[in-house]
């Protein structure tokens, strides 16, 4: 609790503290301010279990059909929706062409050592021309997850395209669940999620179209992956265990702290088919009314989530991107 009083009270006066600049504040405050910083510097939560075979975590684009039947959140029909699917093309047609795939494989090296997303073998590559933004279709809604928003993925290739293209990207960022049902009700011209059972729902539910030169609606090319991730004192032995699952199976027996998205996310969805079967967990609240002594459904985007796991010293799972991103800023996100 003291941890966190002093980051409220560091946030509150300090602008710019991920970067390690201190903005002037109230001088009797200012070695308070200087004491969070420090104290910032490190976070406790570490990695515990990574590059397992069931954690990899693979990204994919679609593009939002115009003729889709679009739904608001209790399932009436929506009319009247108008989408920049020109624009969604060709950010499409962007993202999948060497040099955006190129920046997003080297994301991450200068500053961590090594890319925080791979491309993935046999992705579809585009090689024709790209069009330009004209005056109708200049504003492109992109409605996606957070991990490649909290990572700052999107923050180094959108300048890039905007720049190039002429386009302005308008980005909503929420768990795979949520930025999906921005589509489904017309607020997204297209996604780009991390949630295969969730997209090829969306997929079959006439949500998404073929584009022009490629073969699927899913259009799959980054992948990275998922961590499990946790106190460094390791209370459940996680580190040791010979997989995931084992590692999972661990934190419930011994009924260690857990910290779930809880928000339908992609993460929220790989770390439900996680646990052992015999618990039973699933979305339903009613399905770990028995365990919430140990574990919390937050309804969380990750970087929220991530600080709740530190302050608890709980285990969490999460895309490895955002947690390196959320270690090099101190635990802030």
């Amino acid at each position: 609790m003291k941890k966190l009083l002093s980051r409220l009270m560091a946030g509150a006066l300090v602008t710019g503290m991920i970067t390690g600049t201190a903005v002037s504040a109230v001088s009797a405050a200012e070695s308070t301010v200087t004491s969070a910083a420090e104290s910032m510097a490190e976070v406790s939560t570490v990695i515990l279990k990574e590059a397992d075979d069931n954690m990899i975590n693979t990204y994919s684009l679609l593009a939002v059909n115009p003729d889709a039947p679009f739904v608001d959140a209790d399932g009436n029909p929506v009319s009247d929706v108008t989408l920049n699917t020109a624009g969604a093309e060709a950010l499409i047609d962007w993202f999948l062409s060497e040099e955006a795939m190129t920046l997003a494989a080297e994301y991450g090296q200068e500053e961590y050592g090594d890319s925080l997303f791979y491309l993935l073998e046999g992705a579809p590559v585009f090689e024709g021309e790209i069009a330009p933004a004209s005056e109708e279709t200049s504003v492109i809604r992109l409605s996606t997850t957070t991990s490649v928003n909290d990572s700052g993925l999107l923050g180094a290739l959108l300048p890039v395209f905007e720049s190039e293209y002429g386009y302005t990207v308008e980005v909503q960022s929420a768990g795979t669940g949520k930025a999906i049902a921005a589509a489904k009700d017309g607020n997204a011209d297209l996604i780009l999620v991390h949630a295969k059972s969730q997209e090829e729902e969306f997929v079959d539910g006439g949500f998404s179209y073929v584009l022009p030169g490629f073969e699927s609606e899913r259009l799959s090319f980054l992948y990275n992956y998922f961590v499990l991730c946790g106190p460094s004192d390791d209370p459940a032995g996680v580190k040791d265990c010979e997989s995931v699952l084992d590692a999972f199976a661990a934190i419930a027996d011994g009924k260690y702290p857990f910290i779930s998205r809880g928000d339908g996310s992609g993460t929220h969805t790989k770390e439900l088919s996680l646990w052992p079967e015999a618990l039973g967990i699933t979305d339903a609240p009613e399905s770990f009314a028995d365990y919430t002594d140990w574990y919390t459904s937050a309804n969380a985007g990750m970087g929220a989530c991530l600080v709740m796991a530190e302050e608890m010293g709980a285990y969490i799972l999460t895309d490895k991107a955002t947690f390196l991103t959320f270690q090099a800023n101190g635990g802030n996100m």
